[in-house]
């Protein structure tokens, strides 16, 4: 589905406070190479149309605790909407679970998962096949280290959407 009503300079902005969150009227203004109020306008703009959801910081959660990371895959018994939504209820009210996608293909779900340690990701599992939501089975890959985390680049994905 092609965006309407954003042209380069709010790409420009898009990308900006992607890859540097909030930032001052000025250093906005200076990165997307164009004045400082209507930079600002436009960024009001994007943030009332719903362009940007939020502003957050990465945070380099290895050195505040010590964790473990799981990727789990989830393929479900019935694929009833009311089973779907059992399930991401379940989903959205455990915040171990800080990813969560749908798929489709041979698994249902593909999940992030970040515990205190194994012990506590079991119990997270053991609840989730005790809430009887129909899990038919489900796969866990342990975390060993990440080799990238990033941002799409909007610039690149809206140039080939155009053509």
């Amino acid at each position: 589905m092609k965006r309407v009503g954003l042209d380069a300079a709010d790409i420009r902005i898009l990308s900006a406070v992607q890859q540097h969150g909030q930032l001052s009227k000025t250093r906005l203004a200076e990165i997307v190479n164009i004045s400082a109020t209507p930079c600002w306008v436009r960024l009001d703009r994007l943030k009332a149309a719903g362009f940007i959801r939020s502003f957050h910081a990465d945070i380099a959660l290895e050195r505040v605790c010590d964790f473990t990371q799981v990727v789990v895959t989830v393929s479900l018994t019935h694929h009833r909407k009311a089973d779907f939504d059992r399930f991401e209820t379940f989903v959205r009210n455990h915040d171990e679970i800080i990813e969560c996608i749908s798929t489709g293909g041979g698994m249902d779900y593909v999940m992030k998962v970040v515990s205190p340690n194994l012990t506590a990701f079991q119990e997270l599992m053991q609840l989730m096949v005790d809430a009887e939501l129909g899990v038919d089975r489900y796969m866990t890959y342990i975390v060993t280290r990440s080799v990238k985390s990033s941002r799409p680049n909007i610039a690149k994905l809206v140039a080939a959407s155009a053509r």
